[in-house]
């Protein structure tokens, strides 16, 4: 906690300062962000001067990469778990986790008028693939698999199930018809879906999705992540995100 307090210290007293030297931050970033991140660091730079390098994966990739020394500043995580895990493992920088996003959970097909208002699409099963992010690495893909579980169909949909490598790729899949319907995050149809037919996933169906972020203990160093972190908590960095389809705590 000291060192996080230090670093928004001394960053207060430099901000405005016109020697305050140019730096990169470099950024790992949960796919489902993606579009968020890019208007986030255009903005970011635009005011303060500094760089940002956006890295994007699943969250479980993106561990994987941190944990086995990847040159990441801060970490954008999908979920909560892994933030924490790395706490634990000593990479982040001791207080500095917080929650920038709560996620939303849509069932989408790029078909006009395939899924119906209350998503009784998936009990009736006339689909040949259903796509979902790997639940293995990426929380979108644990939160679909609790939706199926909790309206029970899990077993009826096994053999059907296509799954992405992150809910980028997850969508991909959908668009371009390799399936016919699946689980995406909600900002990705506020965003990109022009065509097609969506039912929003009741929050009661799947556990939240919080989404944490932590400055690693490789940027604790560096005054553009600790800038960037200050950032993400403002009321301009909230208003892109809430524009974008989440929730901010």
């Amino acid at each position: 906690m000291k060192q996080w307090i230090l670093g928004v210290f001394m960053l207060a007293l430099g901000l405005n300062s016109s020697n305050l030297r140019a730096e990169s931050v470099f950024v790992a970033v949960a796919s489902n962000f993606l579009l968020p991140m890019e208007q986030l660091a255009q903005q970011f730079q635009q005011e303060t001067g500094h760089k940002v390098k956006l890295s994007f994966g699943s969250s479980g990739k993106l561990f994987a990469q941190i944990y086995n020394g990847a040159p990441f500043h801060v970490f954008f995580s999908a979920d909560q778990a892994k933030p924490i895990a790395l706490e634990k493992k000593g990479l982040v920088v001791d207080g500095s986790r917080f929650t920038y996003a709560l996620g939303g959970l849509a069932l989408w097909s790029n078909k006009v008028d395939y899924i119906d208002s209350e998503g009784q699409v998936l009990e009736k099963g006339n689909f040949k693939k259903l796509a979902l992010a790997n639940p293995k690495l990426a929380p979108y893909g644990v939160a679909s698999t609790e939706v199926l579980q909790n309206l029970g169909l899990t077993a009826a949909t096994r053999s059907k199930l296509v799954k992405g490598e992150n809910i980028s790729q997850t969508y991909q899949f959908i668009a371009s018809g390799n399936a016919d319907l699946g689980f995406v995050a909600l900002s990705q149809i506020d965003s990109k879906a022009s065509k097609g037919s969506v039912w929003i996933v009741p929050h009661e169906l799947f556990n939240p999705i919080r989404q944490d972020a932590v400055l690693l203990t490789k940027g604790q160093n560096n005054g553009a992540a600790f800038a960037f972190m200050t950032f993400m908590k403002g009321p301009k960095a909230k208003a892109i995100i809430e524009a974008s389809g989440y929730q901010v705590p």
